[in-house]
């Protein structure tokens, strides 16, 4: 594309020698110049064509000097609009008055032709810098406004209706959050209906951050909730979940996964842990327990791997408390970890709550004791409680 130059002197000679100097360029349509002869007829040229990229402006003129069409060319604040002064030189204190108010460059006069070149060429690249830069920061913000989309969409597909299981309001209680890192996250919960009596529920944490991890989350959860619906043993669930996501991943990714099955008729749990933190059992009597570290390996790693299942009962009044290792792994100003000691001593504290408050219990107790620091992954909790 042509450089759009503007001239605005009021000495009608300096039209016919730009365009007799620069008619090579003019002819190859490298150049496009406009022509001015005072700051009001600039002005109007500036709104026919609100593209042009550089003026060579004089000082002195009638109507409107360059010292206010300099001004004015400023209020517009287009950084890619570079304004040239040209005065006499005997008007330093002008030109020096131009530059401090956003001048880009001077010429004096007589013109130097050959300096003038040399001036658009330096104005010219400068330009290109500052387009380059304004192309840029669209795409930044184009891509800011698809990923905040995109967290809605993630933020969609995780259940977030409370109490979710109407009919089951006085056997059980269930809660769940999850806050993201970043934009998109890689973490996730789910809770669904097998049969009448049955739920399956799901703490997990995909390997990595932002949007590849989100694209693997997604990924995850869709495929473990719809073997999981399927049938009531854990492991089945999880060996094809994990054959599917093994065959699928991409860039070595792997995500940790508590799978259980609850029965709401005898509260007991039958669950598979593929290489997650192992939740809490919040007793009734106020004790905690914490389960057994996993014996299995992520999901997506090895194809074939045999995973393995345990038990566990929750007696009335008793809580499970999954969650991820953004809670334990949470930094305060001074780089010290939030800790899994830390957060069975709340668990205790919050005896006799209920799994919304326990869940909100945690996620500001992280909060507090982060104080302010820049959250280095996300944070999800779920809280299943027997009543």
């Amino acid at each position: 594309m042509a450089l759009k130059i503007m001239s605005v002197d009021d000495e009608l000679d300096l039209e016919l020698l730009l365009t007799q100097y620069f008619r090579r360029k003019i002819r190859k349509g490298e150049y496009e110049f406009f022509f001015a002869h005072n700051g009001v007829e600039a002005l109007q040229v500036l709104l026919s064509h609100p593209d042009i990229d550089i003026v060579l402006s004089d000082i002195n003129m009638p109507e409107m000097d360059g010292l206010t069409l300099l001004k004015k060319i400023k209020d517009r604040n287009n950084p890619a609009l570079k304004v040239i002064m040209v005065s006499a030189y005997g008007e330093m204190s002008n030109i020096r008055e131009a530059m401090n108010n956003g001048a880009f460059d001077f010429a004096t006069k007589p013109i130097d032709l050959d300096d003038l070149q040399r001036t658009i060429d330096k104005a010219e690249k400068e330009i290109e810098f500052v387009k380059q830069t304004q192309r840029e920061h669209g795409q930044l913000v184009d891509i800011k406004a698809d990923l905040s989309l995109a967290s809605e969409v993630q933020l969609a597909i995780l259940p977030r209706k409370f109490p979710p299981f109407a009919d089951l309001t006085s056997e059980m209680d269930i809660y769940a959050t999850m806050h993201p890192a970043k934009d998109v996250g890689g973490d996730f919960y789910d809770f669904f209906r097998i049969d009448d009596s049955h739920i399956g529920f799901a703490m997990a944490d995909v390997s990595g951050k932002g949007v590849p991890a989100a694209l693997f989350m997604t990924m995850s959860h869709t495929l473990l909730r719809f073997t999981g619906s399927r049938c009531l043993d854990p492991v089945r669930t999880a060996m094809e979940t994990n054959g599917m996501l093994s065959r699928e991943s991409f860039d070595s990714m792997f995500v940790t996964v508590f799978y259980g099955i609850y029965d709401t008729r005898t509260g007991d749990i039958t669950y598979v842990n593929a290489g997650h933190n192992p939740p809490y059992v919040l007793h009734a009597d106020g004790t905690v327990t914490a389960l057994p570290v996993s014996d299995n390996i992520c999901m997506g790693v090895i194809e074939d791997f045999a995973y393995t299942a345990h038990t566990l009962k929750l007696e009335p009044g008793d809580t499970l408390v999954a969650y991820t290792d953004g809670v334990t792994e949470a930094f305060d100003t001074t780089g010290a970890a939030y800790g899994d000691e830390r957060l069975c001593q709340l668990i205790a504290s919050l005896s006799g709550k209920t799994a919304k408050e326990i869940t909100d219990g945690v996620n500001a107790s992280v909060a507090d004791f982060a104080n302010g620091a820049e959250q280095s992954d996300d944070i999800t909790v779920l809280t299943l409680q027997r009543k």
